[in-house]
């Protein structure tokens, strides 16, 4: 008989999962939404490099261009541009 070396920490969480289902659907639509849009920009999840490293940063890059992305269709440009001639 094997057991997994979290498997005390991955019960805890599903615990915790099944006594608030609210709690998924919540981070189902605040946190997965990034995520799906960043893996549909990147071809599928795939990085084009190898190495942590390179993976960090090629992650990184993607993350700040989908943060630029919210920040000028949120208030829109014109607001943008506003708010940085500070």
């Amino acid at each position: 008989m094997t057991r997994h070396f979290e498997e005390d920490v991955l019960n805890e969480v599903a615990d915790r999962t099944a006594a608030n289902p609210l709690m998924m659907q919540r981070r189902n639509g605040m946190v997965e939404h990034p995520f799906g849009t960043l893996k549909r920009r990147m071809d599928g999840g795939r990085f084009l490099v190898r190495g942590i490293q390179k993976v960090k940063a090629e992650m990184a890059l993607a993350v700040t261009a989908y943060n630029l992305t919210r920040a000028i269709n949120i208030p829109g440009t014109k607001q943008l541009c506003k708010a940085l001639a500070i």
